[in-house]
C-alpha cells in the first residue's frame, strides 16, 4: 500500500463565523496548562480536593448499576434525564424549602452546559444582561459567544448593592439577572438574605428571571445557612446546580431547577446540542444518593475545606504585607485578594510561575475591564503544607513589589 502525502488546507480562509474567530480561550484553562507541573503550587483552577473523591464508593455503586440495570445504563436515554435521578433531585429540592416536580428539573452535561442553554435560549446579539462585578470568568465565555453585552453591579460584603440593580434594571432592560449567591465565584461574598428578598422583589416587578448559579451552595464549612433564592423566589429563580463540587467534576452531572414552561424550552436546546446526557454516569450517581451515602462526603469535604481555608487566612495574615485585603468565606472554594491599585496581578503572574506558584489574575472576572489589582486564589485543591509555602512564595513576591 503506498501512503499518500495529506493534502494540505488554507483552514484561515474557510467561512468560520466572525463571532467565533472572536472568541478567546479560557484564561483559566491556559493558566492551568502552565502551572501544571508537579513542582507548581497551583491556586489557579477551580478543583475540588482529589484525594476526597470517594473511589471505593464509586467502584461499588457501578456494579451495582451494571447488575441492576444492565445494558440499558449503556443505552440512549432521555434528554431531560434519567427518570430516577429526576425524581431523586425533585425531592432533595422539596426538602429544601423549594417545591419542585420532575417537570422543573433538566439535567445536564456538568453546569456549564446550563450556561450555554440559558444563553441560547434568551440571548440575541446586543441584549443585556445584569450580573455582579466581578463575575464567574465561566459564564462571560458561554454567554460571550452569544454577542452580550454586560450590566455590572457592585458587590459589598452582602453581595450585589441593590440600588445599583435597580438603576440597572431600568436603564438596561437585561434579559435576566445573573448571580452567584452562595460562595460566590471569584471573591467567595455569600449575598445576605435581606439582598436576597430585595433582588427577588425588584425582579418579579420587572418580570425579569434570576439565574442563580449555585454550584457551592451545600459546601458550607462556617456561619449560619440561609435560604436559596429559589426557596425564596420560586419560578422567579432558575437555579444550577451540579455534582461536580459535592462529588466529582469529571462525571459531568449536573442539573437545571426552573419553572415547567422554561425548562420544556432547555430540553429542545439540548436536544440540538448533546440529545443527553451520560446515561451511566447518571445512574451511578443515582445510586450513589440514593444509598445515603452523599451527606457524609459533603460533610467529610466541609471538614477538611474549613481546614484549608483557615489555614490560607493565617498564613496570609501572616506572611502578606499591609495595604492588601482580601476575603474571608464561609465556604465554596475561593478567596478573593484585593492588591494596592498601581500593581498588576497579571504583570506578577509570570514571576509568580517562575517562583512555582500560580493564580488566576482578576481582568478575566470583569468582563466590562477592570480587575487589574486583583487575584483568586483556591484553597481546595492545595495539601497544608503547599498552602503554607505558596502564599509565603506569592507574599515574597509582593513584598519585592509593593
Amino acid at each position: 500500500m503506498v501512503v499518500k502525502e495529506a493534502r494540505s488546507a488554507n483552514v484561515n480562509q474557510w467561512g468560520i463565523a466572525p463571532h467565533v474567530l472572536e472568541l478567546k480561550s479560557s484564561v483559566i484553562r491556559d493558566i492551568l496548562k502552565i502551572s501544571s507541573q508537579p513542582d507548581v503550587i497551583s491556586f489557579a483552577g477551580g478543583l475540588p480536593a482529589a484525594e476526597l473523591f470517594p473511589q471505593e464508593d464509586m467502584k461499588w455503586a457501578l456494579k451495582e448499576v451494571l447488575d441492576k440495570y444492565g445494558p440499558a445504563v449503556m443505552q440512549y436515554s432521555l434528554s431531560r434525564g434519567i427518570p430516577p435521578l429526576c425524581e431523586l433531585l425533585a425531592e432533595r429540592a422539596t426538602k429544601e424549602g423549594s417545591p419542585t416536580t420532575v417537570e422543573n428539573i433538566q439535567v445536564t452535561s456538568g453546569s456549564q452546559q446550563g450556561l450555554e442553554l440559558v444563553a441560547r435560549v434568551f440571548i440575541t446579539p446586543g441584549d443585556y444582561i445584569l450580573t455582579e462585578l466581578p463575575t464567574y470568568v465561566g459564564a462571560v465565555q458561554a454567554f460571550d459567544y452569544y454577542q452580550t453585552k454586560y450590566a455590572t453591579v457592585e458587590m459589598d460584603s452582602e453581595g450585589m448593592i441593590i440600588d445599583q440593580v435597580k438603576e440597572k434594571l431600568d436603564k438596561y432592560k437585561p434579559k435576566f439577572i445573573y448571580t452567584i449567591a452562595s460562595f460566590h465565584n471569584p471573591t467567595g461574598i455569600t449575598m445576605s438574605t435581606e439582598r436576597r428578598h430585595q433582588l427577588i422583589e425588584l425582579a418579579a416587578s420587572r418580570n425579569v428571571p434570576i439565574i442563580d448559579d449555585n454550584p457551592y451552595g451545600a459546601v458550607r464549612f462556617s456561619g449560619e445557612a440561609l435560604p436559596s433564592l429559589k426557596s425564596i423566589g420560586g419560578d422567579q429563580v432558575i437555579t444550577l446546580q451540579t455534582f461536580s463540587k459535592i462529588l466529582a467534576p469529571g462525571l459531568r452531572i449536573a442539573w437545571m431547577n426552573g419553572p415547567a414552561e422554561i425548562m420544556d424550552r432547555f430540553e429542545k436546546v439540548k436536544q440540538c446540542t448533546d440529545l443527553h446526557t451520560n446515561t451511566l454516569c447518571q445512574y451511578l450517581i443515582y445510586e450513589y444518593v440514593a444509598a445515603g451515602k452523599l451527606e457524609p462526603h459533603i460533610e467529610e469535604i466541609k471538614k477538611d475545606y474549613l481546614t484549608k481555608r483557615n489555614v490560607m487566612v493565617k498564613t496570609l495574615r501572616e506572611t502578606f504585607p499591609e495595604g492588601i485585603t482580601w476575603t474571608e468565606p464561609d465556604g465554596g472554594l475561593f478567596l478573593w485578594v484585593e492588591l494596592p491599585k498601581h500593581i498588576s496581578a497579571r504583570e506578577l503572574l509570570p514571576e509568580a510561575v517562575k517562583r512555582k506558584v500560580a493564580y488566576v489574575y482578576g481582568e478575566p472576572f470583569y468582563p466590562n475591564g477592570g480587575g487589574e489589582n486583583c487575584m483568586r486564589l483556591n484553597f481546595s485543591n492545595a495539601t497544608l503544607e503547599g498552602i503554607v509555602e505558596g502564599i509565603g512564595r506569592l507574599a515574597e513576591l509582593l513584598k519585592e513589589n509593593m
